[in-house]
């Protein structure tokens, strides 16, 4: 359905209204070019793309050029005026290229008064009415359509295919390009098109911290490898490198994965020092693709995609854990674990509040079996760290997963909360146990009025662990630790019939906020009177 915006058009009449569709709205997002204008050599037996550099700007200048000149005008006359330079130029896939480009960052409208199908549905009706053989009763059927749609003839007969692709008008150049900015995002896209028959991409950068969250954020299969001692180390002197399994080694998803895929290449080339190799899987034949920081930059103006979670399930466990109350903060991409030659970075790590103790928890959700059998691998050269999996259960690798030492539990659809709370449980059961037997029999806190929150902080326990602690210098009233002799001033102080207000005032002064409780071992209550106010009882009253 097309949307209606008010607005004057020449030709039109004052008031009539310009359709917009969808349709004829470029999506703005998409910067990878299309297989047919990917240009490449492959020379020596590798695979490279045919990068511009400065001396193609003019060319870039003439697609920016067209597209301004055009704006106001029909797709079809801007096409007229791209074939022209297309036959006119060295290359024609590099101006279709240029243009793909530019086109993404436009806006189109559809140049009529209203939808075109309700025009053509009322021009159907009449022409069905009168039976149209000669010019005059087209002539005719025109004009009773218009008139009874409140249009000009003319005004009607323009609309009538206005929906058409190559009616389109176009509006505007929703980006600012410079002949620069086109040619550096023409290599940046031709580079990520290059990658969508990638089997296995490797990656060394400067910075893998950041390469490393972004594969986490896009959902992308990796694992992080350390580099044998005896091998040069020429990008920005690291010891790892980053395998990153590409869209061709997929056999579903592979357009939504290799669309994730594509947007990586940004933040590997927004980093200082970084080089890629990838296997490329050219028509059956396997050839190597190189690419360095010299190769591609990314343009200052085109934003880098991210996404917070590698998935949905992994945003919604995150949402729904910690609108729990626990004893854990669950921590996204935490620290890497050693496995082998390898190094594995969990998607989380639960982290006990009281102690330096870690969880770690994975989340494999879809994966290859190339991938899962990959990753059994590398759980079983994890040591020395607790691992907890979340798998689902369409994978049935969860008992292989336990055989190697790690907890497991199943999922369909949303990770099980509950079955997380227990299996964190078992842990906090040892954890609490363990924490007891550092504690003291007796504990004597300096405050007169505290509270066993504040008492297992200042321990660096939970409060279940100070369950069997004694205070025998305070009386336990809730969860507030009184000396005696402040209840007895207290006791002093109230009495029946008392305000609500006064009391919590004097409760207050005293260092307590648990009101109840602290009433109740006085042999007090309050009597309510409404949600704000209330009177104080003796309990037996």
């Amino acid at each position: 359905m097309a949307r209606l915006s008010h607005g004057k058009q020449a030709g039109q009449q004052s008031g009539a209204v310009t359709a917009e569709t969808d349709l004829h709205r470029a999506t703005g997002n998409q910067t990878v070019l299309t297989k047919e204008l990917l240009r490449v050599t492959r020379r020596g037996g590798g695979y490279q793309p045919l990068f511009v550099d400065a001396a193609a700007e003019p060319l870039a200048a003439r697609v920016i050029g067209i597209y301004q000149g055009h704006v106001g005008k029909s797709r079809e006359t801007l096409q007229e005026a791209l074939g022209t330079l297309e036959r006119e130029s060295e290359d024609f896939k590099l101006v279709r290229g240029f243009a793909k480009l530019v086109e993404r960052k436009t806006s189109w409208r559809v140049d009529a008064p209203m939808d075109p199908t309700r025009i053509r549905r009322r021009v159907f009706e009449e022409a069905e009415s009168v039976g149209v053989v000669s010019m005059a009763e087209r002539e005719q059927v025109l004009d009773n359509a218009a008139n009874s749609l409140g249009l000009e003839t003319d005004v009607l007969e323009h609309a009538l295919y206005a929906d058409l692709e190559r009616n389109a008008v176009l509006e505007a150049i929703d980006r600012q390009w410079s002949p620069e900015t086109l040619r550096l995002q023409y290599n940046l896209s031709l580079a990520q098109t290059a990658l969508f028959d990638a089997t296995e991409v490797r990656i060394r950068t400067s910075d893998p911290k950041a390469v490393v969250s972004q594969l986490k954020r896009l959902g992308l299969l990796y694992e992080i490898r350390k580099l044998p001692n005896d091998r040069r180390r020429t990008v920005a002197k690291t010891d790892r490198e980053i395998l990153v399994t590409g869209p061709d080694a997929l056999f579903s998803q592979s357009r939504r994965y290799g669309t994730r895929f594509a947007q990586l290449l940004r933040t590997i080339a927004n980093t200082q020092e970084w080089e890629l190799r990838a296997s490329i899987n050219d028509r059956g034949t396997e050839r190597e693709l190189v690419l360095t920081d010299e190769d591609v930059t990314v343009p200052e103006a085109d934003p880098v995609t991210v996404v917070d979670f590698d998935s949905e399930v992994e945003a919604s466990f995150a949402r729904r854990f910690e609108a729990l109350d626990t004893d854990w903060t669950l921590v996204r991409e935490p620290d890497a674990i050693a496995a082998g030659e390898h190094v594995v970075i969990p998607d989380f790590a639960f982290d006990w509040n009281h102690t330096d103790f870690r969880l770690y928890f994975e989340i494999m959700g879809f994966w290859t079996p190339e991938y899962v059998e990959k990753k059994l691998a590398r759980f079983d050269a994890v040591a020395d760290v607790e691992l907890l999996v979340a798998v689902d259960e369409t994978l049935g690798v969860g008992e292989e997963i336990e055989a190697r030492g790690h907890q497991a539990i199943s999922y369909r659809g949303d990770v099980d909360l509950g079955a997380v709370r227990t299996a964190l449980r078992s842990y906090e059961t040892q954890l609490v146990a363990d924490a007891a037997t550092s504690l003291p029999e007796e504990l004597v806190p300096d405050a007169a009025v505290t509270t066993v929150e504040a008492v297992a902080e200042k321990q660096g326990v939970s409060v279940d662990a100070l369950s069997n602690v004694t205070f025998p210098e305070h009386e336990r009233v809730g969860r507030t630790l009184i000396r005696p002799t402040v209840l007895a001033a207290l006791s002093e102080t109230l009495e029946a019939g008392m305000e609500l207000a006064t009391v919590e005032e004097r409760l207050s002064t005293a260092g307590i906020d648990e009101q109840s409780a602290v009433l109740a071992a006085l042999g007090y209550r309050i009597e309510w009177a409404g949600l704000g106010g209330g009177t104080l009882r003796k309990t037996e009253e």
